[in-house]
């Protein structure tokens, strides 16, 4: 759905950019996409970077992001300054910076270039043997440990996690820190790379599957979005290769529908303690 659809959904209304009379970019950030504590997600705050660097780009698709997370950002006005970089038949590339009333809180660079759906000349990564959707946990059977209060992003991104790597919600944690389930958005809004953007930081953190719960910040997200995605549930999986001295590396793995690796992600945070 454009972002000039007279009937925008949630997601898309969240994440618009606004030009402005002298030309800059503009964003109202929606407090109903936090993760506690009047924090905004980190793939939220990406895919509307990714928005405003593909306002002056030739191509359609964000498909290489690298952003820094410089604070906590909450929700409220923001401006969105866009630095073109070199651009060619094939990819273009932009710098982004967001800033709200505190100051610059999110860099980002960011690829663009025009994606297919079709399958891969050959991949070595087919998704995993996940429990299929209707068996998995819905929302009101996660009781979630990190922050306590609602979650606006759990009422936007419908989440069902895979029994398989969720035995810490009920009381039984595991030994690896690997989190997996199924995402879609909550409106029925088909996925496209920009929700690829908002699902690579979507599940709960990978320690909370070894029972170390708590709010675990992101400082470093790079998402590489590799095809566009089938209508339906996308399935995600992460995990984290080292947990140590205060922090955590994850990687995500996105499927659509269709088993299609459609994104992939690596992110650096700091470890709940």
């Amino acid at each position: 759905m454009s972002q000039t659809d007279p009937t925008p959904s949630a997601f898309d209304a969240a994440t618009a950019v606004t030009r402005t009379g002298d030309g800059g970019l503009v964003a109202d950030l929606d407090p109903g996409w936090d993760v506690g504590g009047g924090v905004l997600n980190g793939g939220y705050l990406l895919a509307v970077a990714a928005r405003a660097a593909l306002e002056g780009s030739p191509h359609p698709h964000p498909v290489a992001l690298s952003a820094g997370f410089l604070a906590a950002t909450g929700p409220g006005p923001a401006s969105l300054a866009v630095t073109p970089g070199p651009a060619g038949r094939t990819l273009a590339h932009a710098s982004v910076v967001l800033a709200g009333a505190a100051g610059p809180s999110l860099t980002a660079q960011v690829t663009t270039a025009t994606l297919g759906g079709g399958p891969p000349e050959w991949s070595a990564v087919g998704p995993p043997a996940a429990t299929p959707v209707e068996d998995c946990l819905a929302p009101d059977e996660v009781a979630p440990p990190d922050r306590g209060g609602e979650v606006g992003l759990r009422t936007h991104v419908q989440t069902r996690l895979d029994p398989l790597t969720s035995g810490w919600v009920a009381g039984r944690p595991g030994t690896e820190p690997v989190v997996r389930g199924w995402l879609r958005l909550a409106d029925g809004r088909d996925p496209d790379p920009l929700a690829l953007l908002l699902f690579a930081d979507a599940l709960p953190p990978t320690s909370w599957a070894t029972g170390r719960y708590g709010w675990a910040p992101t400082v470093q997200l790079q998402v590489l979005v590799r095809a566009l995605p089938a209508p339906g549930w996308c399935l995600a999986e992460a995990r984290a290769g080292e947990v140590a001295g205060g922090w955590l590396d994850e990687d995500y793995r996105i499927w659509d529908s269709t088993g299609r690796l459609v994104a992939q992600s690596r992110q650096l945070a700091r470890a709940p303690r």
